[in-house]
């Protein structure tokens, strides 16, 4: 590595420590319906949608009424999209005249944005009509995000009240998150990628005339605003099939590190605004340090495998599916963070990565995507594992466990335990039935240890609501278009669901003060207990696959054995 790798990395790192505060701090007061600096501008348009849409944002619900809400507009989404793709051939704002997307893949790509998960089993370029990008992908890019903000927000709430059926409005939860979290953060960041030329209009393609004189077709579009609100919103699916790769999508140095920043930057705050919400900034502070740890550890092992010797190939940082502006630590930094922070994004083949890479890159997503994770559902998937974390302090000590003032009995411990588990259960099932079917094996680039990596990396990916994607495996398949639409629906609901029925139970409850025997969360013993509950469940549910993938893969590596 050279001094411009560490700087890179130094800075990504100082620059998550230095805003997530900031930022956690005014999501704590927008969730809230605080005042902040943005309030005199955007408080008329919030107030003109309850007015539009019948809202009433004092009215307060229950888990069930709000979970069915969610459910609803999730639901809708899923139908309008699909419509949209269905028949974009009759639809305007679709200069190259592209037909309409056939069911399977239409159904499968709808449920993924719906999802917040992103699976792209298309190009976008002849895919995709403009109408079909913005008022459904990119909206549905905002709708995602905005829900899971609003799960966490409902779920953090939960500890501040007592012995209350209610937990929030999501309506006004989903409002708030988008007109003041992800509406000016993606207009900022969608005006600064368009200065350094990512491109945004509503032209047709061009046809340019190359060096060897022959006709090359120029994919355009409104690519800027989506392209921002994919990586603030931990979306992650590419306008352009090369997704960050593509010089239209991520055209400069500069580009390809704020688009890395937006990606972590939101999920990194979420952990501070936590603190805020319950008046408890070392709480957010714990779970914070645990995030970044996981994260660096992770990045670590990357870089380390990324810049050693391949034994196979012959050299030490290899450019082999790379993107070349970015260089190896560019590529590196991206494949780790977007594995991290539930965005499908790349701008590097993750099937060129060395077996430690990957096996990184799938760690990630197999913890359920709580190393900062998706927007929102980092934080709630984090919760999850710090409510399995006191309980089993509370099994050492002999004492009913408690967090954050509130008694954590058998139901909160179900909860959590179907929320860390029921997406592994997927994984590996659906990973199994791929393997064992020829519907499964036939959409494989090979065979062998890779080609067992190729599903179990897509399973992971899409039951965690990732997206991304070993490039060898063809997923625009019925089977994988059903497999993996089920799996996505599963990862997502599977979470959310138990996570909603948890904050109506801990509302209902009393806040017990803290006593002699209160087992303190906002401490390093606790942080250390918590991050050992996060990479123990996740070696539980996933090493005998890891090691049937990447471990072997790597083993054969070092003996300079190819695949």
């Amino acid at each position: 590595m050279h001094v411009a790798d560490y700087i890179q990395v130094l800075l990504l790192i100082g620059l998550l420590c230095l805003f997530a505060p900031l930022l956690g701090r005014y999501i704590s007061k927008s969730m809230a319906g605080a005042k902040t600096f943005l309030s005199p501008a955007l408080s008329s348009l919030e107030n003109a949608i309850y007015r539009l849409c019948d809202i009433d944002k004092t009215k307060e619900m229950g888990w069930k009424e709000y979970c069915i809400s969610l459910l609803l507009l999730n639901g809708l989404s899923i139908i309008i999209v699909f419509l949209l793709q269905v028949f974009q051939a009759l639809l305007p704002m679709n200069p190259q005249h592209l037909s309409g997307v056939a069911w399977p893949l239409a159904l499968n790509t709808a449920i993924s944005f719906a999802t917040n998960t992103n699976w792209q089993a298309y190009a976008g370029e002849t895919a995709m009509s403009y109408l079909t990008q913005m008022l459904g992908l990119a909206v549905q890019n905002f709708m995602s995000a905005a829900t899971g903000i609003a799960v966490f927000a409902a779920l953090t709430r939960s500890f501040t009240r007592k012995t209350t059926a209610t937990i929030g409005n999501f309506w006004t939860d989903l409002v708030r998150a988008t007109i003041y979290i992800l509406l000016p953060a993606s207009l900022v960041l969608a005006v600064f990628l368009a200065g350094q030329g990512v491109v945004q209009t509503f032209s047709p393609y061009k046809t340019a005339t190359t060096l060897e004189d022959k006709k090359q077709i120029i994919p355009l579009g409104p690519a800027a605003s989506q392209v921002a609100i994919k990586q603030l919103g931990t979306n992650g699916g590419g306008f352009f099939n090369a997704n960050g790769s593509h010089p239209f999508e991520n055209p400069t140095p500069l580009s390809n590190f704020l688009e890395l920043l937006a990606i972590l930057l939101i999920p990194a705050a979420l952990a501070c605004s936590f603190g805020y919400m319950l008046d408890a900034k070392r709480q957010g502070w714990v779970i914070f340090a645990v995030m970044m740890i996981l994260f660096v550890a992770g990045l670590s092992v990357t870089l380390y495998a990324e810049h050693s010797c391949n034994r196979v190939l012959g050299v030490r940082g290899s450019l082999e599916g790379k993107e070349l502006r970015a260089g190896v630590t560019g590529s590196v930094l991206w494949s780790t963070a977007t594995t991290a922070a539930s965005n499908g994004s790349i701008n590097a083949a993750h099937e060129s990565l060395a077996p430690l890479s990957g096996l990184v890159a799938m760690f990630n997503m197999m913890v359920g995507e709580v190393i900062f994770g998706g927007v929102g559902s980092g934080m709630y998937g984090m919760i999850a594992y710090a409510v399995l974390a006191v309980f089993i302090a509370g099994l050492m000590v002999g004492r009913t466990p408690e967090y954050l003032g509130k008694k954590i009995d058998s139901f909160e411990v179900r909860m959590s335990v179907v929320a860390v588990l029921l997406s592994s259960v997927v994984t590996l099932f659906f990973t199994a039935l791929a393997c064992r079917l020829p519907a499964g094996t036939a959409a494989l680039s090979v065979s062998g240890t890779h080609g067992f990596e190729e599903i179990l990396y897509a399973f992971a990916s899409t039951s965690n609501n990732n997206g991304s994607a070993f490039a060898g495996l063809n997923a625009n398949t019925i089977f994988y278009n059903m497999t993996t639409a089920l799996a996505m629906l599963v990862g997502r609901y599977s979470v959310i669901i138990p996570m909603l029925a948890m904050a109506g139970s801990l509302a209902a409850k009393r806040i017990s003060p803290p006593s002699n025997g209160t087992f303190p969360t906002d401490g390093a013993l606790f942080g250390i207990l918590l991050l050992g509950t996060v990479v123990i469940v996740g070696a539980l549910n996933f090493l005998p696959a890891l090691c049937l993938g990447p471990i072997i893969e790597h083993l054969m590596m070092l003996a300079g054995r190819g695949i």
